[in-house]
């Protein structure tokens, strides 16, 4: 997406690591399979569709209508035919496993049709968990885990290249796990358990990309090396699994720097390998397609494209078409000057055709996908390609945001259903209108969510189109008008008379909105904004008021820099902000021209502790803590308790009262024992129940939630990569 600011995609590498431990906590919660969500509650998604990377989709070989696909964050999903639907595979991975969500490679065993593979691990960094190999034996209903020792990467640099995780084909017991940073790893034992693969020639390195793609060319297997400077070899093989040998004869240079992806034509015998100078899914300017005449040795250049000039790209998917010999597809990637594309050949590569050239897009059910103009794009982080081993003309492709699919090579609309993967940072639920919920997202924005059961008819809010969304907030007594942040190329603020449906730019904006919008908040009655500044690096600005609907803006120098601003729910004088630098709660009586500091000595250092208001009430403020707890203060925040009800809140949101209560239903993602789950509480937070459960914990969910205050019992969950999840009671 070609929006300024990080998107949640970003690569964290180096001296990003630092921030990315702030973004993705360590956790200290220890999750439990013997607690059961009481009362009982239905759970389903919000409809969006899509809205991540789609890092590899895999067609079994033999059987019609089974697919699988993994996501760079968001879990692995098997494809529902008669349903024409994702079923996410993942759902049960819990708050402690946060990191196993991004799925690195997967693997099915072609003579036995139930069983799949999933090689599990978001982040290879030293502060991330180590990776786990997962395998089932009923087409991923329940799951055997094994946990490995080293880490795996499935939302770094590398992402989308080919599966890493291969079944051997001449013994369905043995395994092949490439990784990063550790070379190659084998198991003889159907994944039970994993050591080093002996003979391997690739030297691993702690920032390299090690293996990128394993395949087999009948009984002989290849592994991709992607720390090749373009001059020694990246391409090995293996004829008895034992003893590995570089390929001879294989290209060099930037153009086959790196190989993407490989595919096998059985018929011809000829293996097609995909490379670029860089692993993508960014920084790719060149590349090239090259095939194998595996019986006699013999390399031939098939480039569809060369890059030349501005139109720099590399090359991504490839998938051979098990029905026709010959018949292969291949992806660009990072193309941004002429837009990427799929070529399609039926000759084995003596001539092209581009299909872009003659797509016919359409994207009704997911109208987001036009960012905010007239039309889609075809696609960019085009790495994962496949053809349907028992229909020639079904060919999908994921992109940054879907995955397409097409049943005649012409018209192609996202074959998306049950897959959601967007990063949700922002939920309200508006007390009146249309719209039971409003989400500010990472990647796309904010939408208006006029259906739960479909993706929201307007898209993306536009004038102006956000990348990731940095604030969102409501004027409580005016729930007519909402105001939004994010990272943005044309403007970074605007705000809304109907309720969130269509919107305006900020007449102005401060200066440090361009490269810092942080979270924003209004007064009860509109009449005040207050905007804060934090830069994706970490440093903080003071706060800007406004008086006049983001015409003009002013400093406000008491007010605690990067602290995210809370309007109180009935006095429109009274602003809060809690600074987590120095654990202080700081309040101001004149609509945030100046603030104070109230209470000290909270627990500080952590910038997600979070602040919340109990709506309809004046100085009700509650402070959620992670593992140091949850505080309330009834006075505006001149102090606060410590409840003793839960040991660890991460965030929190109330909801319609239950019958006969006087108080507004509460809801958290904490701990009350030993689980970090989701929580209600109908008495004031005195006591709690768990109302998710086993088979519904999402990983990492301690961004936010909300809680709808027209109907009782029903909360909505953001996630880290499973978009938007509620629940209600059964």
């Amino acid at each position: 997406m070609l929006t300024s600011g990080p998107s949640r995609r970003a690569v964290l590498a180096g001296a990003a690591a630092a921030a990315a431990i702030t973004a993705v906590p360590s956790f200290s919660g220890v999750a439990s399979a013997a607690d059961s969500a009481t009362p009982s509650y239905r759970w389903r998604q919000v409809v969006i569709g899509g809205t991540g990377f789609v890092t590899g989709v895999l067609f079994h070989p033999s059987v019609r209508g089974l697919a699988y696909a993994r996501t760079d964050i968001g879990g692995a999903y098997r494809w529902d035919d008669r349903k024409a639907r994702w079923i996410p595979l993942n759902d049960d991975l819990g708050w402690d496993d946060w990191n196993l969500l991004g799925v690195e490679a997967m693997a099915v065993d072609p003579a036995h049709p139930d069983r799949v593979y999933l090689a599990l691990g978001t982040y290879a960094q030293s502060w991330a968990g180590n990776g786990a190999v997962l395998r089932s034996e009923d087409r991923g209903v329940t799951w055997a885990r094994a946990d490995l020792t080293v880490k795996l990467g499935g939302n770094e640099d590398g992402r989308g290249t080919g599966e890493r995780l291969l079944v051997d084909p001449r013994d369905s017991d043995t395994l092949w796990l490439g990784t990063r940073h550790d070379g190659l790893l084998k198991s003889t034992d159907r994944g039970a358990t994993w050591g080093a693969a002996s003979g391997f020639p690739g030297s691993p390195s702690g920032s390299g990309q090690g293996v990128t793609l394993l395949v087999a060319a009948g009984r002989v297997l290849y592994a991709g090396w992607g720390d090749s400077d373009g001059t020694t070899a990246n391409l090995y093989r293996t004829l008895d699994g034992t003893t590995w040998e570089a390929v001879p004869g294989q290209p060099s240079g930037t153009s086959a720097k790196v190989p993407i992806r490989a595919a096998y034509d059985c018929h011809t015998r000829e293996l097609y390998v995909s490379y670029a100078d860089a692993p993508g899914p960014n920084g790719q300017s060149d590349g090239s397609v090259h095939k194998l005449a595996v019986a006699t040795g013999t390399w031939t250049d098939v480039t569809p494209v060369r890059p030349a000039g501005s139109d720099t790209f590399g090359y991504g998917g490839v998938a051979v078409d098990a029905r026709r010999p010959g018949t292969v597809v291949v992806s660009t990637n990072n193309r941004w000057a002429a837009v990427d594309t799929l070529y399609r050949t039926t000759n084995g590569g003596r001539t092209w055709t581009s299909l872009k050239d003659s797509a016919v897009l359409d994207v009704s059910e997911t109208p987001f996908l036009t960012f905010g103009a007239d039309a889609p794009k075809f696609g960019w982080w085009i790495q994962a390609v496949a053809v349907d081993p028992y229909d020639s003309k079904h060919i999908v492709y994921g992109t940054g945001a879907t995955l397409y699919g097409t049943r005649d090579l012409k018209h192609w609309a996202p074959q998306i259903r049950g897959l959601e993967e967007t990063s949700v940072r922002q939920l309200i639920s508006p007390p009146t209108g249309q719209a039971h919920l409003l989400s500010g997202l990472g990647d796309v924005g904010v939408m208006y969510h006029e259906r739960l059961t479909a993706s929201p008819s307007r898209g993306m809010a536009s004038n102006p189109v956000f990348g990731s969304a940095t604030g969102l907030a409501q004027a409580a007594a005016k729930p007519s008008y909402v105001v939004r942040t994010g990272f943005g190329d044309h403007g970074n603020g605007a705000f809304s008379n109907d309720g969130g449906r269509t919107w305006a730019p900020f007449a102005a904006q401060p200066a440090l909105a361009k490269d810092a919008p942080g979270p924003i908040a209004t007064n009860t009655d509109g009449s005040v904004l207050l905007w804060t500044f934090v830069h994706w690096d970490g440093t903080k600005y003071p706060a800007q008021r406004s008086t006049d609907n983001g015409a003009t803006w002013s400093e406000v120098a008491s007010y605690p820099k990067g602290a995210t601003p809370l309007a109180d729910p009935a006095d429109p004088t009274r602003f809060y902000a809690y600074d987590t630098d120095t654990g202080t709660l700081f309040a101001s009586t004149d609509g945030g021209l100046t603030f104070t500091g109230r209470a000290s000595g909270l627990p500080s250092g952590d910038s997600q502790f979070q602040l919340a208001a109990a709506p309809g009430r004046s100085a009700d403020l509650w402070l959620s803590t992670k593992w140091n707890g949850l505080y309330r203060s009834t006075d505006g925040g001149a102090t606060f308790t410590k409840l003793t009800s839960c040991w660890a809140s991460y965030t929190l949101a109330f909801g319609k009262a239950a019958d006969g209560a006087d108080y507004p239903a509460i809801y958290q993602v904490g701990s009350t024992e030993t689980i970090t789950a989701v929580y209600r509480s109908d008495d004031e937070a005195k006591t709690w129940v768990r109302v998710n459960d086993d088979r519904h914990q999402w990983g990492w969910i301690g961004a936010t939630i909300a809680a709808d205050p027209r109907l009782y019992g029903r909360v909505y969950i953001a996630t880290n990569g499973r978009g938007i999840q509620y629940g209600e009671p059964a």
